[in-house]
């Protein structure tokens, strides 16, 4: 290299055992600082020198490499949070604290290797969760039982949980790609099995049958709730966070625009659903249109009892003082009306795949089914399809129709310990 080179345009000089070079370059935040690169040779250094220069004319140019620990921070609050939705957000949180910066946070983000993503993936299968997060040592003494009395109690993570940890760092590291702070993403070089989805098992016609009619029976002020999430395939959040403008009982039409859910201890109500698929405006059956009128009529009723102690607000469903029914306090309150009715007990979400059985039973076709479960995609519609047994009949919803459309409720002296007041309401 001959040649005097112009003032700003760094040197190369003997460093160590090798060769170092500069480069005055602006940083991402506008300061003028120095940035220097290191090879063997001078002519290895050279080229990392020349490839620098061009970089620094094109733009900004980051002089340091922060750790994965630093650059998932910066993921989280500023790509993360902004554009994902609150859950989803929290979600991503929660696996990056507690899967990812414990076993490889320390390391710079340039530095990653596909052999540090193969052992981090079989240490984060073997490893237990909780003698790594101390969940028995939090435990007062006398309530210890495994991990803190060194009895480890083997609490691994699936196969599925392990794959969700690498899909939500390969997300991270495509964004670093992106940025151009890494120039490969060795998340996704790792091949990893695919998990297993655990088939659920829903309700047949019958036991979906057995459960309304016992709910109707009791005059359980989740009625209209449970009528909502069998026959249109609503989930939890969004029957939670339905209000009666979202509600047309003239016209029969039901829009799905909320969904209520608790994130990070806060009871969010969202103003747009879980896709844009699902924001969607549903015709409501009869059965449908005689429940929501009826917890009108009870929801106007407990207003009265209430008196100032009501909480004003728009939502169909909420406790007999007029605030939210809590995400949680509502799956125990089907989990119980489950073994009241003589059930047995299946997730309030897989309701969506007992709705989806009795469409399939009335031969009614994927299309059709897509838009009232409201999938984003046809392979989700047709995969619950796959899933519905042979036993489902006409015959057997007809039956259903019958006795939740049309059948008398019937009379009787109700039990004090199902009555907790008498508007037939619970505090959730």
């Amino acid at each position: 290299m001959s040649g005097k080179r112009g003032n700003g345009e760094g040197s190369i000089y003997p460093y160590r055992n090798g060769f170092a070079a500069y480069v005055w370059v602006t940083t991402p935040d506008g300061n003028r600082k120095r940035k220097y690169v290191y090879g063997p040779t001078r002519k290895d250094v050279h080229e990392k020198w020349l490839k620098l220069h061009n970089e620094a004319r094109k733009g900004p140019v980051a002089t340091t490499t922060p750790t994965l620990a630093q650059y998932l921070a910066y993921w989280l609050k500023e790509v993360v949070e902004p554009n994902l939705r609150p859950l989803t957000a929290a979600t991503y949180e929660t696996t990056v604290r507690l899967y990812v910066v414990p076993f490889l946070g320390s390391k710079r983000l340039d530095r990653l290797t596909v052999q540090d993503m193969r052992g981090w993936l079989n240490k984060l299968a073997e490893t237990c969760q909780c003698c790594a997060q101390g969940k028995d040592t939090k435990r007062p003494e006398e309530k210890q039982r495994c991990c803190a009395k060194a009895k480890c109690c083997r609490q691994t993570l699936s196969k599925r949980s392990v794959n969700d940890a690498r899909t939500i760092l390969r997300s991270a590291l495509t964004n670093a790609m992106v940025e151009e702070r890494i120039s490969k993403n060795v998340a996704q070089l790792v091949k990893v099995q695919r998990a297993r989805r655990k088939r659920p098992d829903p309700w047949s016609v019958e036991e979906a049958c057995t459960f309304l009619e016992n709910v109707q029976k009791w005059r359980d002020y989740l009625y209209a709730a449970y009528v909502l999430i069998l026959v249109l395939g609503l989930r939890k959040g969004e029957v939670l966070g339905l209000t009666w403008s979202d509600v047309d009982l003239d016209t029969g039409e039901l829009h799905i625009r909320h969904q209520l859910q608790r994130v990070r201890r806060r009871l969010l109500h969202a103003d747009t659903a879980k896709t844009e698929a699902s924001e969607a405006v549903l015709p409501l059956p009869d059965i449908c249109l005689t429940a929501l009128r009826l917890r009108r009529k009870e929801q106007e009723a407990a207003k009265v009892a209430a008196r100032d102690l009501w909480t004003e607000s728009d939502l169909v469903f909420t406790t007999r003082y007029g605030t939210p029914v809590e995400p949680r306090n509502f799956t125990r309150e089907f989990n119980r009306r489950c073994d009241r009715a003589g059930v047995r007990q299946i997730r309030v979400h897989d309701t969506r795949h007992t709705c989806a059985s009795l469409l399939a039973a009335l031969d009614v076709h994927p299309r059709i089914a897509m838009q009232i479960l409201r999938h984003s995609e046809i392979a989700v519609t047709m995969e619950v399809y796959t899933h519905v047994p042979s036993s489902e009949t006409r015959r057997a919803l007809r039956k259903l129709g019958k006795a939740l459309g049309g059948g008398k409720q019937k009379k009787g002296k109700r039990k004090q310990e199902e009555r907790p007041d008498e508007d037939g309401q619970q505090e959730s």
